[in-house]
């Protein structure tokens, strides 16, 4: 069996988290599933295997649909973790059919092409808003000025957050988000409780709201799902709510950060973009690539599975390695390599199978969007200096990106 005790990978090395590729390039070359013991996981780095996991009903996000943490061979979370776990534990990207399917199925409805086509005028129109107001100040940070404030207007917008309260949504984000990082720490607990109390409250007020005064948002069509019988708890919207306020901006944040940092490291890519923005949609599927915003993605071995010949028991957890597989050299020819012009790119950065993001086709909308805006309003944008990455493994993006506009 092989181990990582000789290998550079180490999610909690700065070094690392800095440039994880060589490392994941060591542990495709070591084999097809390694044991990693400071985390408890069986790491999965090879595209085939990963994209055939993502399908394979034989792991689960959950395993409560069919075993007690004792059956399973696993310890309750702490009860001081409690209000976390409720709210994630009730959102559909955690749960298992039936239940998933039921929300999947009623949440869909608003993510039809046809909708999320419909919202394009929209998308654009504050995407050349953000950028304007970067151009008219001279540059700034690229984050806070564009990346952030447009995919957390689409979403809210979506789910009938006012305008006034959008500002409290990217912090009990980041908060929430920090208990997906590897053996999260009591502090980055403790900020996750009180974000998802804090956020659960506040959504349990907008849904009141919504019952009195309905609109033409998300939250008041799972309301209306929900009075004409489709079997949906309060805490089910509220879960479903902030899992898609979460997920809606948080890989787009970073994927607009993540892109235009590497386009900045590859003066020639830039270039050939800036001279033909016919190449925007295979530049932001090349980016999500290159650099993956979510680097691992966790699954529950609900049956025996065997890999390459290894068991991996019931009970255990698998973390397939999304960065890995995205830059497998079996599928992706040339992988180190930036390439906008690439056009056979079946990169996994929106998972598969049941759990296959539900908002692709609008992050796509919003990266394809923002970029656009820049390339047009900001075509001589600069990097200002040198950006500092997050120290986060899993969730893969930078503290800001200074800029200007040339």
């Amino acid at each position: 069996m092989a181990t990582v005790a000789d290998l550079a990978f180490d999610p909690w090395d700065p070094g690392f988290v800095a440039d994880p590729y060589p490392a994941y390039a060591e542990l495709r070359a070591r084999g097809r599933v390694i044991r990693y013991e400071p985390t408890d996981q069986w790491l999965v780095p090879h595209h085939a295997d990963v994209s055939a996991l993502l399908r394979d009903r034989r792991l689960g996000r959950t395993y409560r649909h069919r075993f007690t943490h004792e059956e399973f061979g696993r310890s309750a979370p702490p009860p001081e973790h409690e209000p976390f776990h409720t709210l994630n534990d009730h959102g559909m990207l955690d749960l298992e059919p039936p239940d998933h399917t039921r929300i999947r199925r009623l949440v869909s409805k608003a993510f039809t092409p046809r909708t999320v086509e419909r919202l394009k005028p929209y998308v654009h129109g504050l995407a050349d808003d953000l950028v304007a107001g970067l151009v008219e100040a001279g540059g700034g940070d690229l984050l806070t000025d564009v990346a952030e404030p447009l995919p957390v207007a689409v979403i809210a917008e979506m789910l009938g957050v006012p305008e006034a309260d959008r500002a409290l949504l990217r912090p009990w984000s980041a908060a929430i988000c920090g208990m997906y990082e590897l053996n999260p720490s009591e502090e980055t607990a403790a900020s996750a409780v009180r974000a998802s109390a804090e956020f659960s409250a506040y959504l349990a007020e907008l849904i009141a709201a919504r019952r009195e005064r309905p609109g033409e948002d998300l939250i008041s069509g799972l309301i209306a799902a929900h009075d004409e019988g489709d079997r949906l708890t309060e805490q089910e919207m509220i879960s479903t709510a902030v899992l898609l306020l979460n997920a809606g901006h948080e890989a787009t944040v970073n994927a607009t950060v993540n892109g235009w940092w590497a386009l900045f490291r590859n003066p020639g890519q830039l270039a050939a973009l800036r001279a033909d923005h016919s190449l925007v949609p295979s530049a932001v599927e090349e980016l999500m690539r290159y650099d993956t915003p979510l680097q691992l993605f966790e699954r529950w071995v609900l049956d025996d599975i065997e890999i390459a010949g290894t068991t991996i028991p019931r009970g255990a957890e698998i973390a397939m390695l999304f960065g890995s597989a995205n830059h497998d050299p079996a599928v992706f020819a040339d992988p180190a390599r930036l390439d906008l012009t690439r056009r056979d790119n079946p990169h996994i950065s929106f998972s598969a199978g049941i759990h296959y993001c539900i908002g692709a086709p609008l992050a796509r909308i919003e990266l394809a969007a923002s970029m656009t805006a820049l390339l047009e309003r900001a075509p001589a944008l600069t990097l200002a200096s040198e950006p500092r990455r997050k120290p986060n493994f899993v969730i893969r993006g930078l503290e800001g990106l200074s800029v200007t506009v040339g």
